[in-house]
């Protein structure tokens, strides 16, 4: 397993990641890590590696953009000095092009989202020992769908970014996809984005896959 004894591990995001976490810090029993992907990743990193005791904080705020992200970035993210940082983040930027059209000013489009971005990760380089980049997804099985060929697009712009400083990369469309070959997607996500329990186990599997976790560990 990739993760080390004694480290924290951070992850920072929108609605998908927040999940009712505890405020300032999301983290400790009862709740504090919230009630999704990070909550089942943590629960499986306890009983699975007790001996380690790794750290894990969620500084996920529902609603959030790659701005928003840069407003904070120093409070939750500098300031936090984790070992790993993992950051998934663009849903909100696509879905207010499709679900709020006129309100121009609440739109992240592609190019600044990777400039963004791009900054975001420099800025984190020295404070972590490693960077962890999850798409944005949409959870549509048909990928001519207008917000989902977007979504894609910012996935590729995560990709490329992850491939730039060798961060790991995970493509969480792709996870869903495979699933979505046998389910339809309201089973998944009612609105196609905020998750079922499968669906946030889907996105724990596919970290947990990423940093080797051996399921079968006594």
């Amino acid at each position: 397993m990739k993760i080390a004894k004694g480290q924290k591990i951070l992850f920072i995001g929108d609605s998908i990641t927040d999940c009712e976490r505890a405020r300032p810090i999301g983290e400790g029993l009862y709740g504090g890590v919230g009630k999704g992907y990070v909550s089942l990743i943590d629960a499986l990193l306890q009983s699975g590696y007790p001996e380690l005791g790794i750290r894990v904080v969620n500084m996920g705020v529902s609603a959030n953009n790659v701005r928003d992200l840069k407003a904070r970035w120093e409070t939750d993210v500098i300031n936090q000095q984790p070992d790993w940082l993992i950051i998934m983040i663009g849903i909100n930027d696509v879905w207010r092009q499709f679900h709020s059209p006129f309100i121009h000013t609440s739109h992240v489009y592609i190019e600044e989202y990777e400039s963004t971005l791009r900054e975001l990760v420099k800025d984190a380089l020295p404070v972590t020992k490693q960077l962890v980049l999850m798409t944005p997804f949409f959870i549509e099985a048909n990928r001519q769908d207008d917000m989902r060929t977007t979504m894609d697009q910012y996935g590729i712009v995560v990709k490329r970014i992850a491939e730039e400083i060798d961060a790991l990369f995970i493509d969480t469309q792709a996870a869903f996809d495979s699933v979505l070959k046998e389910l339809y997607s309201a089973s998944l996500a009612l609105d196609r984005v905020h998750l079922t329990q499968a669906g946030h186990m889907v996105l724990a599997r596919a970290f947990l896959n990423k940093i080797a976790f051996e399921w079968s560990k006594d």
